[in-house]
């Protein structure tokens, strides 16, 4: 793919000539921002040279699509609250490997507005008798406050996890909040009673608004809820999704599977361009969304589905049924081999596969390149500025001749005893 002149590759001038500890008074603690020691051209060259190590064995990488502008890009900010000396609460975020709260105020690379709730809710806390939770001793209230705003739209939800449902003086001080912040669109209240690195726990209310956000990408309004998966980088996402359906050279016939959907954002993005869209997501809370987002858009030709992606590819085989165009999405981990044997036995014409770690991706990109499939291309897009994360869409086809090998090994392996089968994998 040749590179892409936009705006966004342009490196912000100035910026990144300011000493370290001018960026970021928090750098030598926080450990969030890895390259903080890095300008932010050499960012872009490093990361380069990370992909192009991990990808240039299968195929050509394209040069960085960086930002114009690369700090106060997070549209979702969570801050941990727990005592600090003497009991008075601090928040921020967790040091790297550890849970200690580093406290932060304001953060280079975090939504501004979200920063001024977070610390107006930690002002708050002292005249409503609302204590921060205290992991070791188990004891408090306030464990994290979730900001999610939308770009586009300007909205922004608050969610208040708390370790018990028992919220003093609830109502007034949702007022309270509001009066200082009437940007504020929605709070919801989440009770997390485990103990466990999750942030969010299963109990989820309603304190004011709809319970929900908006935000408009690549021209399409979607529904955001608090547990649902929704790209941080509004600015790259829209050159992430742009580039990746470009790739997928669709024509307006195919059946397009959108695997690891989320709420239904590339999938939908790619319906006006595709005959009918298939999206599946583990998440039912997103499906919901992805489901309401379809609908909100006016979009018939495309259906989303609750369950895991491979089984769900894996019955279309069965059924003699066929895609296109396969999108994949997977999180940091990677895809399982179980996914990529399903995705293989599918034999989807073209794979377009977006990841955010380059590491997996390569080990994946070996299993599909020894399963029918050749990399064509593939474009690092920077969506994390300051951090040692970077996103990259690869481009896969299939190869005929090959391709039909695996289908007939893989039906042989369907026929083996379930035993030979978990054996091998």
């Amino acid at each position: 793919m040749p590179h892409m002149e936009t705006k966004q590759n342009k490196p912000a001038e100035g910026w990144a000539e300011r000493p370290r500890q001018d960026r970021c008074p928090h750098f030598r603690k926080c450990g969030g921002c890895q390259l903080q020691n890095m300008e932010y051209p050499r960012q872009l060259a490093w990361k380069q040279a990370r992909v192009e190590r991990l990808l240039s064995p299968f195929c050509q990488v394209a040069p960085i699509l960086g930002m114009e502008h690369p700090y106060h890009y997070r549209n979702k900010v969570q801050a941990a609250f727990a005592p600090g000396r003497g009991g008075a609460p601090v928040s921020g975020v967790y040091q790297s490997s550890t849970h200690r709260v580093v406290p932060v105020d304001s953060c280079q690379i975090e939504d501004e507005t979200a920063d001024r709730i977070i610390v107006d809710i930690r002002k708050m806390m002292k005249s409503f008798r609302i204590t921060p939770y205290d992991e070791a001793a188990e004891r408090g209230l306030l464990r994290h406050v979730l900001v999610k705003r939308g770009f586009s739209t300007g909205q922004v939800m608050v969610v208040l996890v708390t370790s018990s449902p028992v919220f003093p003086s609830r109502n007034n001080f949702v007022k309270a909040l509001l009066r200082l912040h009437p940007e504020i669109t929605t709070i919801l209240l989440n009770v997390n009673k485990m103990h466990t690195s999750l942030v969010l726990g299963e109990d989820e209310r309603v304190l004011y608004g709809p319970g929900y956000i908006e935000d408009v990408l690549c021209g399409l309004t979607f529904r955001i809820s608090a547990k649902s998966f929704y790209q941080i980088n509004p600015v790259q996402t829209e050159v992430l999704y742009r580039t990746a359906i470009s790739l997928a050279g669709l024509t307006g016939q195919e059946t397009v599977v959108d695997a690891y959907c989320g709420v239904g954002t590339i999938g939908l993005a790619a319906s006006r361009q595709a005959g009918r869209v298939i999206g599946v997501e583990l998440n039912r809370d997103a499906v919901r969304d992805a489901i309401t987002n379809a609908r909100r858009n006016r979009i018939a030709n495309a259906r989303f589905y609750a369950g895991d992606a491979g089984e769900f590819m894996t019955a279309m085989a069965q059924e003699g049924e066929s895609a296109g165009v396969v999108f994949l999405d997977p999180p940091r981990a990677g895809s399982s081999q179980a996914f990529l044997s399903a995705l293989a036995r599918l034999g989807p014409q073209r794979v377009v596969y977006i990841s955010c770690n380059p590491e997996t991706q390569a080990r994946d990109l070996r299993f599909l390149t020894a399963h029918g499939y050749r990399a064509l291309t593939a474009q690092p897009v920077d969506m994390f500025p300051w951090t040692e994360h970077v996103e990259t869409v690869v481009l896969l086809q299939k190869e005929e001749n090959s391709l039909k090998k695996v289908q007939q090994r893989t039906a042989r392996e369907d026929m083996a005893a379930p035993e030979a089968r978990r054996g091998r994998l």
